[in-house]
């Protein structure tokens, strides 16, 4: 019976890209609004930044790499000349109470695993528990404010207990096994992949550290394919939307594994930040600012370099 915060609009504006051989692509600007507000107006300075959920598998590995091993590939000042600035986030840990290094979330805005599944329980299905304790109403919403809650004597309507059988299900989520890793195609794909300088970013490996909390985790090589540093990705990705220290046009560079499953899995692939990309080509082209070199090399490929490309990609 509670009237809705909003519905969000979305208008695509489709624009035609021609590669360097000719072939066109459509690339779709996306618009978003926020409609029928049941409460109020928006505050004044509200940002809206539509997001796809990332991919849940291989967290806890990506939570077991060293952080000195993602800070080794920032280069905040781009002290090399290779156009490649990353740097990592600062952002707040609940448990610790200290400013950490962010390496989950589409801006690298949550530093554990803990904070992650907290937080989804309680700004998406609205279950409180210890480390996200208020109820996502605000003070315009009474009714929502008023409902009874299942909290318990902690205060909390998720005990610590459950919470962590949680975090520990999503933590041993793992990724998927590459598929097609010695056909002749993907192996030429890889070498473009690097070729285009597109591991700049999409850092293929590490190396998990040794872990008391998780040792069946420990010390494994594994190939995410992402330097969890943010990226100025140029005004045509950006949200306007801060995060920590993450500006507007930042953000982190998701890992690829999986990638090429996510229509198996979803039953639909769409791709960045806000799912305007309906294929990896798609994607590649909406590259820019620190990417643009490497986005370029991709448009003045051959139609079947690109096609090997995309064919690696999918494979990991």
């Amino acid at each position: 019976g509670h009237a809705s915060e909003y519905a969000l609009g979305i208008t695509y504006e489709e624009e035609i890209v021609t590669l360097a051989d000719g072939t066109k692509v459509s690339l779709r600007h996306p618009s978003y609004t926020a409609d029928n507000l049941g409460y109020g107006p928006l505050a004044e300075g509200a940002m809206l930044s539509p997001r796809v959920a990332p991919q849940m598998i291989g967290l806890g590995q990506l939570e077991a790499i060293p952080a000195a091993d993602i800070l080794a590939n920032a280069d905040p000042d781009d002290l090399d000349n290779d156009g490649i600035s990353g740097r990592p986030n600062r952002v707040w840990n609940v448990e610790t109470k200290q400013t950490e290094l962010g390496r989950f979330g589409l801006k690298a805005n949550k530093p554990t695993l803990e904070m992650i599944v907290a937080g989804a329980f309680t700004n998406d299905l609205g279950i409180t528990n210890s480390l996200e304790s208020n109820q996502p109403c605000t003070d315009l919403q009474p009714t929502c404010l008023g409902m009874p809650n299942g909290n318990d004597e902690e205060d909390v309507e998720l005990p610590d207990h459950l919470l962590k059988l949680v975090v520990h299900f999503n933590r041993d989520l793992a990724p998927v096994e590459r598929r097609n890793e010695k056909d002749k195609e993907v192996l030429a794909g890889r070498e473009l992949f690097y070729k285009n300088g597109c591991n700049q970013c999409h850092n293929p490996r590490f190396v998990t550290q040794k872990s008391v909390q998780a040792p069946h985790l420990s010390e494994q090589i594994i190939w995410p394919y992402s330097d969890f540093l943010l990226h100025d990705m140029g005004a045509a990705l950006a949200d306007g939307r801060p995060d920590f220290l993450a500006t507007g046009n930042e953000w982190r560079t998701p890992p690829l594994w999986g990638v090429g499953l996510l229509s198996r899995v979803n039953g639909m692939s769409v791709f960045l930040h806000d799912g305007r990309a309906r294929s990896i080509e798609e994607a590649i082209l909406w590259h820019g600012g620190e990417a643009e070199i490497a986005k370029t090399k991709f448009v003045h490929s051959s139609k079947k370099d690109r096609e090997r490309l995309i064919k690696f990609v999918n494979s990991l």
